[in-house]
């Protein structure tokens, strides 16, 4: 039962604006994005073909800034319970 039937992803401007309105480094949004360092958030910001962002990735994004940390631990109780085994 998907939340979510049609999805737009942000463009690489709207990405670049997040970082700026945050005022994280690229390392420090591909660590909110979930991504290996800041060459690979600049895939998704910029260049001649720049990356789309997956609607799990935004997802995982505006997880983390918007829900309080008792929220999250919720979450990460639950991908516990489904079989993941998480280290922080």
């Amino acid at each position: 039962m998907p939340l979510i039937e049609n999805y737009t992803p942000p463009a690489p401007e709207d990405l670049a604006r997040l970082k700026d309105e945050l005022g994280l480094t690229g390392n420090q949004m591909a660590d909110l994005a979930g991504l290996a360092g800041s060459n690979h958030w600049r895939k998704y910001t910029g260049g001649e073909s720049p990356r789309v962002m997956g609607l799990h990735m935004l997802f995982y994004m505006a997880a983390q800034l918007e829900l309080k940390p008792e929220e999250l631990q919720k979450v990460l109780k639950k991908m516990i319970e489904i079989g993941a085994s998480l280290e922080s």
